[in-house]
């Protein structure tokens, strides 16, 4: 399933985006590209809108953070994973495999 171009990311700057009925966070680290959801799972903020820093995104809302790479919460008050997705880049998109 197409995501988003590979351009409407960067390393900073996470693009938000809808799998089905879900709203996705992409995140790009280097060459590789990541998706999880968008929500954070403490509360209501918008990962997309997030802090990146290295393979963590700190959530805007409680400031808590996770790991983009694993979905795993890596700072309180975050302490459920988030849900993730395999990213593949075909040509200049991003995509994903459904679950």
């Amino acid at each position: 399933m197409d995501v988003c171009g590979v351009d409407d990311v960067s390393p900073d700057t996470p693009f938000k985006a809808r799998i089905d009925d879900e709203d996705v966070a992409v995140f790009q680290m280097g060459d590789a590209f990541y998706v999880t959801q968008d929500l954070c799972t403490h509360g209501p903020g918008s990962l997309a809108e997030g802090y990146v820093e290295g393979d963590e995104v700190e959530c805007p809302f409680h400031q808590g953070k996770f790991n983009f790479v694993t979905g795993q919460p890596t700072a309180a008050p975050c302490s459920i994973a988030l849900k993730t997705w395999q990213a593949i880049v075909r040509g200049e998109r991003v995509c994903v495999h459904r679950k």
